[in-house]
């Protein structure tokens, strides 16, 4: 995003197709000053790119005479983190921009510090509220095009679209109840019925020429009407009209439906949240909760911030968010997202984010923002459709003329003809093949937690070669676990007992991992007495009256003979990439307890499923080339070791000059050198809270199989894109024929071009279908 004093974004209401994007995106960058701009169908918005001191009053006044409503969203200034007013409105979270999470745990030795993103700008987005104000002012003519399809507009015959529509369609009712009463004036009936809708998409027409855009469906609609009345067949005139209202309403609740998709997910969040101050608990509007506060969360309860839990455990249910089906253990500092579950205990959270820029306005705002972007088909259609279309009615004048003008041919039937041939000729069902089904797969992957940013990363990363992965935090969990327990005269039970005593209290990653599978055994430790660290080699205590202690092999070895079968065993695990610590009692070996930062769960089926879709897995990891082997050859996946980041761009480089596409999947923080050499940066990390500012994509939830799931999903949405141009080509090439051939005549034409596009647009949105892999 730019700075804010130069980007200001609207909400344009009315848009249902992308010819009316294109109309909007035309107009406005004719007014002095504006540099760029970028319209989404899906999301409704505009984004304009302008000078200082622009007068955004004129780009206002275009998109409302071409017929939409628009407001202002909030500025792109950076988000206060101050009281935001209650609404009661289903769109609370328009105004997501970007928050950092300090939710970094502590490193081990490893290269990954991909959970700490405290540090990046997050609070620099813009996206607003629904201006109500500023849409009641907006001149009367917006009506006439402004059908508020949208999640947040009610039912569609309320809408001004679907008023026209049913209007048009009683007044084609009445025509043919007065043509069979009184005949000898039908041909009048039918000229006023079909003037109830022809008016405001004449005027439409006549806007858009205005500004440059001679050659809209709405001028090819208006002379195929008025050509009908000229050669006598007002009745087919008034059925297209009424037939094209009924076509681009569709269009309008079909673009609705993309865009409740991803809108929806801000209805997760609740609307109130019960907020502590001064020693009373009072129920509050969450979207005045500012950081710092400490809001109570009931068992049950859905959270209504992004924030730390201060105090209480419970399982989290963070599907709605991330799609992680298993509900999470969360206890003191851990943080905590906006719209997850709480399941069975009472949870006091410090507020980390406003409600603009929690973790679900934040996904919100990236995708509709992905969505102005346009990929490259797109831009390719949009560029063809500019000579499709003229082309199209030198056709259809030609047909009209020629065959009167050379071979003697009746006028009124080849004139129709021509008429049928620009209703055929209406690029629409073209024009929204590529972006119905990017915008359909975009949603349907944000709901996943696969985000995207824009249609050219979505084609991108379907055709990708080669996949290097970062290892720590991405390929594994980033923190160690217990693997082995090696007792050596005692039990294992004991050996973990005595050691989870030492470490009790500690935050050591190591600490933490001994004390992990403590709980997991349920095994309760006893209180180690006058116990300390030794800085880098371990600690000591006393526990039951026996003196212990646990570190590493080397400090061990300073206190107690290891016989040379324990040395073997401690050097066995090494070779394995596993960090072994010594349990002594009373200065003798009593145990051995190996950890390592194991892979996560679905790593192996991640990979094989990106090598089954012919990619090549690499791991480019700063780790030393020990553990990275053994982890590497548990995954089945290429290793390079001890690389500085700049190896591992060179590495990037060298597979790009091998002809591969490459995608980089690392944390997005100590990779950002190969994460901009890559063709496609992959953020993935812990919780939600990915740097998804600084890659190309995000995986949310941190799944491996999910960048398979990725490329598969882009790879659907291809597949997607190239039936739409099919059905819509196709259907336009059948129709082409029949009408020249006298076979079929204004009606089938126009229903060839809505029915094409409605038919494209309800096969984008089955891309919305898509359910988790």
């Amino acid at each position: 995003m730019a700075i804010a004093a130069t980007q200001t974004r609207y909400r344009v209401e009315g848009m249902d197709c992308a010819s009316c994007a294109s109309k909007i995106d035309k107009a406005v960058r004719g007014v002095t000053g504006v540099e760029d701009v970028s319209v989404s169908v899906t999301a409704g918005t505009m984004t304009v790119k302008h000078g200082d001191g622009q007068d955004l009053g004129a780009v206002e006044d275009r998109v409302r005479r071409l017929g939409y409503k628009v407001s202002p969203l909030a500025s792109a200034a950076p988000a206060t983190v101050g009281a935001q007013p209650a609404h009661d409105h289903k769109h609370d979270h328009d105004r997501g921009a970007c928050s950092g999470h300090d939710h970094a745990h502590a490193g081990h030795g490893h290269d990954h510090d991909h959970d700490d993103h405290a540090g990046h700008d997050h609070g620099k987005h813009d996206h607003g509220k629904h201006d109500h104000g500023a849409q009641s002012e907006a001149p009367a003519l917006a009506g006439l095009h402004g059908h508020d399809h949208g999640p947040s507009s009610g039912p569609w015959w309320r809408s001004g679209k679907g008023v026209l529509t049913i209007a048009a369609g009683i007044a084609l009712v009445a025509a043919y109840g007065i043509g069979h009463l009184f005949p000898s004036i039908a041909v009048w009936a039918f000229d006023i019925a079909m003037l109830v809708g022809l008016i405001p998409i004449a005027r439409r027409a006549l806007v858009a020429a205005r500004y440059g855009m001679p050659f809209t469906i709405e001028m090819l609609m208006t002379i195929a009407a008025v050509g009908a009345v000229i050669i006598g067949a007002a009745e087919e005139g008034a059925a297209v009209v009424f037939l094209f209202l009924v076509g681009e309403l569709l269009e309008g609740v079909a673009a609705g439906k993309a865009r409740a998709s991803i809108q929806s997910l801000a209805s997760l969040v609740p609307k109130t949240a019960l907020l502590e101050q001064d020693g009373r608990t009072q129920e509050v509007p969450a979207d005045a909760l500012v950081v710092g506060a400490t809001i109570l969360v009931r068992p049950g309860d859905r959270i209504p911030a992004d924030g730390v839990i201060v105090s209480g455990e419970s399982a989290i249910d963070e599907a709605p968010v991330t799609g992680e089906s298993t509900p999470k253990r969360k206890e003191t500092d851990d943080p905590v997202f906006a719209g997850t579950v709480n399941g069975d205990g009472a949870l006091r959270i410090r507020v980390t984010a406003a409600a603009a820029d929690n973790t679900i306005a934040r996904v919100i705002k990236l995708v509709e923002e992905a969505q102005e972007s346009k990929a490259p088909t797109e831009r390719f259609i949009d560029s063809f459709s500019r000579y499709y279309t003229p082309g199209v009615v030198l056709v259809a004048a030609l047909v009209a003329v020629l065959p009167p003008l050379i071979g003697g041919a009746s006028w009124n039937e080849w004139i129709y003809k021509g008429l049928a041939i620009l209703l055929i000729g209406c690029p629409c069902a073209l024009v929204i093949s590529t972006p119905a089904a990017i915008a359909a797969s975009l949603s349907a992957g944000a709901r996943r937690g696969l985000l995207m940013k824009g249609g050219a990363v979505l084609e991108t990363v379907g055709k990708i070669t080669a996949a290097a992965f970062d290892k720590t935090g991405t390929l594994t969990e980033g923190k160690p676990k217990v693997t082995d327990i090696v007792p050596l005269g005692r039990d294992e039970a004991e050996v973990l007992r005595l050691a989870a005593a030492l470490e009790a209290g500690s935050s050591h990653p190591l600490a933490t991992a001994i004390l992990g599978k403590a709980a997991e055994r349920n095994i309760l430790a006893p209180v180690a007495r006058d116990s300390k660290a030794l800085g880098g080699k371990g600690v000591t205590g006393t526990v039951d009256g026996l003196a212990l202690f646990l570190g590493s092999p080397k400090a061990a070895a300073d206190q107690a003979t290891l016989p040379a079968e324990i040395a073997a065993r401690i050097e066995a695990l090494n070779q394995e990439g596993k960090t072994v610590s010594v349990l002594l009692v009373g200065g003798a070996p009593a145990g051995l307890i190996a950890m390592r930062d194991e892979p996560r769960e679905d790593a192996i089926a991640g990979l094989s499923a990106l090598r089954a879709a012919g990619v090549r897995t690499l791991m480019l990891t700063g780790d030393n080339a020990r553990t990275a082997q053994a982890i590497g050859s548990k995954l089945g996946l290429e290793v390079h070791a001890e690389l500085l980041p700049q190896d591992k761009q060179r590495i990037v480089n060298e597979l790009k000059a091998q002809g591969l596409t490459v995608a980089k999947v690392g944390d997005g923080i100590n990779d950002a050198p190969a994460l901009a050499a890559a063709d496609i940066g992959i953020a993935m990390g812990g919780g939600t809270d990915v740097a998804l500012e600084t890659a190309d994509a995000a995986v949310l939830h941190g799944r491996v199989s999910d960048v398979a799931g990725m490329v598969s999903l882009s790879r659907r949405t291809m597949a997607n894109i190239r039936q739409n141009i099919t059905i819509a080509l196709g259907l336009k090439a059948v129709f082409l024929v029949t009408t020249i051939a006298g076979i079929t005549g204004l009606w089938p034409a126009i229903l060839a071009d809505t029915g094409a596009t409605v038919l494209v647009t309800m096969n984008a949105l089955r891309l919305l279908r898509v359910k988790a892999g």
